[in-house]
C-alpha cells in the first residue's frame, strides 16, 4: 500500500529535477532555514490531484473514511474551518432558515451570512456556577424543529471546546425523523472511538457530515482536517463543489502526508496509543481532583482528554490585599513562572488541552504547578482568625469588581435583522460616507461606534467574540442585551481581550436601530 509521505521521500532522493512550481526548488539552499522543502511539491507526475483525486490521494482519503467509519471521506487543508463552510454552504439554499446551536464556532456564522441564511437559535444551558455550556437539549431541539418545520439543515458542535459532549445519536434522530440534515461540528472530537473512554464519533451516532480537525487533539500538523459523509440526504456533489472552490488550488503536500501519517498511526497502533494516553488521563485527572482552591471540571458528559481547571471563588492574598483569582491569573502564572502553555483562559477558568503526544513529565509538571498554586488560594468564603470580617469586605470587594460566572441562563440578543441584511446596512453607511466628504467619521448618519459598555440596546453590526473559542457574543443584526453587553465588559475586567470588533474596546451599531 502506497502512503504518501513515503513516496516524497523516495522522490525527494530521487534523481528528478524539478522545472515546475514551487519555486525553492525542494532545496534549502536559498534561505538556509530547516523546512521540510524536499517533500513540499505540486500536482506533479504520479503525485495526484486533490480536487480531482484517483490514485494516492484517493487511497488515502478512502484509508481515512475506513478508520473513521465514514463513506466518503475528503482531506482539508485549509482547516476545519473549510469544511464547516463547504458543509453548510453544500446543503442550505440561499435564503433558507437553519437551525444551529448559539455556541457553534464563527465559521458556521460566516457560512450564515454567505448564503443569506435565516438562523434560529439551540441556546444551551449553562452549567451552573460557571461559565461553560451544557450539553444541547435533544427536547429543545426537537421543539424547535417541531415549531420551524420549513427548517431543512441542523448543525451543532460536541465536543465543545471545553470537552461537553452532547447527545449526537437522539438529536440525529429528531432531525431525521422530520426529513432534516444534521452537520456535526466534531472538530474537537478527532480522537473520538479509538477508546472505551472516549465516546463514538458522529460517523457511527447518525450524523449526516461530521468535520474533524486532526490538528487539535492528535498527531498531524496544524491545519489539517477531515470532512466525512454519510447516507443519501446530503447532496455530496453540492459539498464537493464548495470544497474544491473553498480549498486551495495548490494544496500542501506537507500538511497532506500529515494528515496519511496521522491516519496511519490510528489504523495500526490505536489500541497501543489510546491505552497509554487514557491511563496518563486518569492519573493525571486522579491527581488534579484533589485540588482544594482550584477545581477540576468535571460535567455529566464530557471529554476527558479537556483538562479543565476553574478559579470561580478563589483570591489571592498579597501581603495585606486581597485580590480575586481569575482564570485568566491562572493562564498567566503557568506562562510566565512554570513555562506551561495552556490552551485557553476564560474569567473563571482555564484549559489545558491533551494529546497522545503527551508525556509523563509534561503531565507531571502541570500537577506540581498546579498543586503548588493552589496551595497559595484561598476561598472567597473562608475566615482568615481575628481578620475574618475584614477578610470578607475585602473580598467581597474584591469580587464585586471582577468578572463574576455568568447565570445559569444564557442572555439572549434579539435578533432584528438576518445578518446578510445588516453587513449590508454597514456597507451601504460606507459608500455614502465616501460619496459625501461632509460626512467624514459619521458613517453616513446610520452607523456609529460605542464603548463595549454602553452597547446594550443597540443593534450589533459586527460580531463580538473572545478568541479562542471564537464563538459570537454579537452577531450582526442583533439588538445587544443588558447581559450581553455586561459579559464583555466583565472578560474586559478579566483581561481577556473582546476580537471581531475593527476598534478596541468599542462596536459599530445602527445609529436609530
Amino acid at each position: 500500500m502506497d502512503y504518501l509521505y513515503k513516496k516524497l521521500k523516495d522522490y525527494a532522493s530521487s534523481d528528478y529535477y524539478g522545472f515546475h512550481m514551487p519555486g525553492h526548488k525542494r532545496s534549502s539552499d536559498l534561505t538556509g532555514a530547516e523546512l521540510p522543502y524536499d517533500i513540499d511539491i505540486t500536482e506533479i507526475e504520479g503525485f495526484d490531484d486533490l480536487h480531482h483525486a484517483g490514485g494516492i490521494l484517493k487511497q488515502a482519503q478512502t484509508r481515512a473514511a475506513s478508520v473513521y467509519r465514514a463513506e466518503e471521506t475528503h482531506y482539508l487543508i485549509n482547516g476545519s474551518t473549510v469544511g464547516i463552510l463547504s458543509a453548510v454552504l453544500g446543503c442550505t439554499r440561499r435564503g433558507e432558515r437553519i437551525l444551529m446551536a448559539r455556541n457553534c464556532h464563527r465559521s458556521v456564522y460566516n457560512a450564515v451570512l454567505l448564503n443569506e441564511l435565516e438562523p434560529v437559535y439551540i441556546y444551551p444551558e449553562l452549567l451552573d456556577g460557571t461559565e461553560l455550556n451544557a450539553q444541547l437539549s435533544p427536547e429543545k431541539t426537537a421543539l424547535l424543529l417541531e415549531e420551524n418545520p420549513d427548517i431543512k439543515v441542523t448543525v451543532i458542535t460536541s465536543p465543545t471546546y471545553d470537552g461537553v459532549v452532547s447527545d449526537v445519536r437522539s438529536i440525529a434522530d429528531l432531525v431525521h425523523a422530520r426529513g432534516g440534515i444534521l452537520i456535526l461540528d466534531e472538530a474537537h472530537g478527532a480522537h473520538f472511538g479509538f477508546h472505551p473512554d472516549f465516546p463514538e464519533n458522529g460517523n457511527v451516532q447518525g450524523a449526516d457530515v461530521v468535520i474533524h480537525s486532526l490538528h487539535k487533539t492528535l498527531p498531524a500538523l496544524t491545519q489539517t482536517a477531515l470532512l466525512h459523509m454519510n447516507g443519501t440526504r446530503v447532496d455530496r456533489k453540492r459539498v464537493r463543489r464548495y470544497l474544491h472552490m473553498l480549498q486551495s488550488s495548490s494544496p500542501s503536500y506537507v500538511l497532506m502526508a500529515g494528515i496519511d501519517e496521522c491516519v496511519r498511526a490510528l489504523e495500526e497502533r490505536h489500541k497501543d496509543i489510546f491505552e497509554r494516553y487514557t491511563q496518563l488521563l486518569r492519573q493525571t485527572r486522579k491527581r488534579l481532583s484533589k485540588l482544594q482552591n482550584l477545581k477540576l471540571v468535571d460535567t455529566e458528559h464530557y471529554d476527558i482528554s479537556k483538562i479543565v481547571i476553574s478559579a470561580a471563588d478563589c483570591v489571592m492574598k498579597k501581603g495585606k490585599e486581597i485580590k480575586k483569582f481569575t482564570g485568566k491569573d491562572l493562564y498567566n502564572v503557568l506562562n510566565e513562572k512554570y513555562l506551561l502553555q495552556m490552551e485557553m483562559a476564560a474569567a473563571s477558568y482555564m484549559i489545558a488541552m491533551t494529546s497522545p503526544a503527551d508525556t509523563e513529565e509534561g503531565m507531571d509538571r502541570l500537577v506540581s504547578a498546579l498543586t503548588e498554586i493552589d496551595g497559595k488560594l484561598a476561598k472567597a468564603d473562608r475566615d482568615e482568625g481575628n481578620n475574618a470580617q475584614t477578610y470578607k469586605r475585602t473580598v467581597q470587594g474584591a469580587t464585586a469588581a471582577a468578572p463574576e460566572s455568568r447565570s445559569e441562563e444564557w442572555t439572549e440578543n434579539k435578533q432584528i435583522y438576518m445578518p446578510a441584511q445588516a453587513v449590508r446596512l454597514k456597507e451601504e453607511a460606507r459608500v455614502r460616507m465616501e460619496n459625501d466628504r461632509n460626512a467624514a467619521g459619521s458613517r453616513g448618519g446610520n452607523t456609529e461606534y460605542v464603548s463595549l459598555s454602553g452597547c446594550a440596546g443597540r443593534v450589533a453590526l459586527e460580531y463580538a467574540y473572545i478568541y479562542p473559542p471564537g464563538i459570537p457574543l454579537t452577531v450582526p443584526g442583533e439588538r445587544i442585551s443588558e447581559g450581553t453587553a455586561d459579559q464583555m465588559q466583565k472578560y474586559e475586567a478579566a483581561g481577556l481581550q473582546i476580537e471581531g470588533t475593527e476598534l478596541r474596546g468599542e462596536i459599530e451599531v445602527l445609529t436609530n436601530g
